[in-house]
């Protein structure tokens, strides 16, 4: 039996081993064809420094399952689906938040510079809270999404622990509903002072046009859709979630 011959995945860095006698193989990290050029020493296998950097992707998966996902996949940010019109919806119609923080539009940079950053990422970890339906519409919802914010901070902060200093959380709802409601303004919005809670608040994915549905359906992720007409009976578990760009 001979060793197997890998090539260099373009997009990720990472070693794909051949198994056919084809000229080129589908990278499963980036969906492009890899080409015979790109083969890496012949009969050799992974590099070390490609492994480490997954067994770390690896850890940051399992944090992020301790810390309360109730699960969490790892997708290639070529998958990540952003349209323009997802979000105007922000605006039209409007949304009740609009406006009201620094990471909410109109003052985040929008699909066109997300699509722009997205270049600069490989691979990111999306994951997702399963809860009863009734919560998401209830006096509980503020804690909901706070503990999003939460998990979403967190689980960047750990892939930065972990070697991956750029990595970047986004999350779900209005930062200013969630964690000044008490407050008349966004101190970092107003200039009169620095966010009160940088260590958690996140900018919403709604706000950069990123398909949350379609995101879920990339990862293999149930997104379970709930909504204040829902009937908890037909529908028992809502699902909100987040996404963090690794590198």
């Amino acid at each position: 039996m001979t060793n197997p011959d890998y090539l260099k995945c373009p997009k990720s860095d990472t070693a794909i081993e051949i198994r056919t006698d084809e000229a080129a193989e589908k990278s499963p990290f980036c969906k492009k064809h890899c080409k015979k050029k790109q083969f890496l020493k012949r009969s050799t296998a992974p590099s070390s420094t490609s492994d480490k950097k997954n067994a770390k992707l690896q850890k940051v998966m399992q944090y992020a399952k301790k810390t309360g996902a109730t699960e969490a996949k790892i997708i290639s940010t070529i998958d990540i689906v952003v349209e323009e019109k997802l979000a105007n919806m922000c605006l039209e119609p409007r949304c009740e938040n609009y406006g009201l923080s620094k990471n909410c539009p109109p003052h985040v940079s929008g699909p066109s510079q997300f699509k722009k950053q997205l270049e600069n990422f490989n691979q990111a970890i999306v994951f997702k809270i399963d809860v009863p339906s009734e919560i998401l519409f209830s006096s509980e919802r503020r804690e909901l999404f706070q503990l999003l914010h939460e998990m979403a901070a967190g689980i960047e902060q750990y892939a930065v622990k972990m070697g991956f200093k750029n990595s970047k959380a986004y999350a779900g709802d209005s930062c200013k509903k969630i964690f000044c409601y008490d407050h008349p303004e966004c101190l970092a919005l107003s200039e009169k002072g620095k966010c009160r809670n940088p260590q958690y608040a996140r900018p919403s994915m709604s706000g950069f046009g990123i398909n949350v549905l379609k995101l879920m359906e990339t990862a293999g992720l149930t997104m379970n859709m709930a909504t204040h007409n829902t009937d908890s009976d037909e529908i028992k578990m809502g699902s909100v979630c987040g996404l963090v760009l690794i590198c």
